[in-house]
């Protein structure tokens, strides 16, 4: 019993010892303040609650600003709805290709069609930010088979732009002209 009393008193001065060292080591280093700020220090010019006068004039004017917020909205549901129906999609295919009762072929077929979907996910991906590379703020692709929708945000199109966008289309995805759609948005 004495030896094991013994044992906790040597451990406990170890730790008292150690934290006693870390607390000057802190002081010694921190400096006098211990680095806190004090609030008369704090620059007393401004009160960040105070109202201050906006001009609406200054930047875009509220139609701009309205127009602006309802495309991103677009393009943010567009892109949340278009994630939601590739994973269940996704979903789909991995249930069936866990059902037992599938052949081998039928398994190798729902492969196929995973792997196609994923590369049109990249594909699109990829297409998106060499459009906006482009100078464009924002743009949706879709490809489904074939075929290749693009909603492109701009306040109207160039022939040269439309141009630019078939050509990407066409190198990345191997489309006909004809199985291409450009669409604007604002």
């Amino acid at each position: 019993m004495n030896m094991i009393l013994g044992k906790r008193h040597i451990i406990l001065a170890a730790l008292v010892l150690v934290l006693g060292i870390a607390v000057y080591l802190n002081w010694t280093f921190g400096g006098k303040d211990g680095g806190l700020t004090i609030t008369d220090q704090l620059e007393a010019g401004k009160n960040y609650g105070d109202a201050q006068y906006v001009d609406a004039n200054a930047g875009e004017a509220n139609g701009d600003l309205e127009v602006n917020a309802a495309g991103s909205s677009f393009f943010s549901e567009a892109r949340l709805t278009r994630q939601q129906s590739r994973d269940s999609a996704i979903d789909a295919l991995t249930q069936m290709f866990q059902d037992s009762s599938l052949s081998d072929e039928q398994k190798s077929q729902l492969a196929v069609k995973a792997a196609g979907v994923a590369e049109a996910i990249e594909t699109e991906g990829k297409i998106e930010n060499m459009i906006k590379a482009k100078g464009f703020s924002d743009c949706m692709v879709y490809i489904d088979g074939d075929r290749v929708d693009v909603i492109v945000k701009t306040n109207g199109l160039l022939k040269e732009e439309v141009a630019q966008i078939k050509d990407i289309l066409i190198a990345e995805t191997g489309a006909l002209e004809e199985n291409i759609s450009i669409t604007e948005a604002q």
